[in-house]
């Protein structure tokens, strides 16, 4: 299967840009910079673990940068393929039951606003 993005070279392009956004917006990059160090300064699950997490919210997030990045540093903290997978597997199973529930949404949309259509032409 040919990768649709040259991974080993993606996180340069990106830093790139985050240093172009950086120039322009450097709240905003200094803000995220915070957030992410934030995350990582607890120690009670471990720098692999945190990086599994991150793998499985990139992939519901469909965060092609954040795959990138943290698929490096799962393999730098030690992560298998087979443990990769396990993680990507949760990101499967919740992202189909979050459609499964946000459909339920669609349909209380549908009745309320079914509902005061008819409420409307009483």
């Amino acid at each position: 299967m040919n990768s649709m993005l040259p991974w080993n070279d993606y996180v340069g392009e990106i830093m790139a840009r985050v240093k172009e956004l950086a120039q322009v917006a450097p709240e905003t990059v200094k803000g995220f910079g915070a957030l992410d160090s934030a995350a990582s300064k607890t120690n009670h699950l471990g720098p692999k673990v945190r990086e599994l997490i991150a793998l499985a919210v990139a992939v519901t997030t469909r965060c092609d940068g954040c795959i990138t990045v943290h698929t490096g540093e799962a393999i730098k903290h030690g992560a298998t393929k087979e443990e990769i997978a396990e993680a990507l597997s949760v990101a499967i199973a919740l992202n189909a039951g979050a459609a499964l529930v946000y459909s339920t949404r669609v349909l209380d949309a549908y009745a309320a606003k079914t509902e005061a259509v008819g409420a409307a032409t009483k």
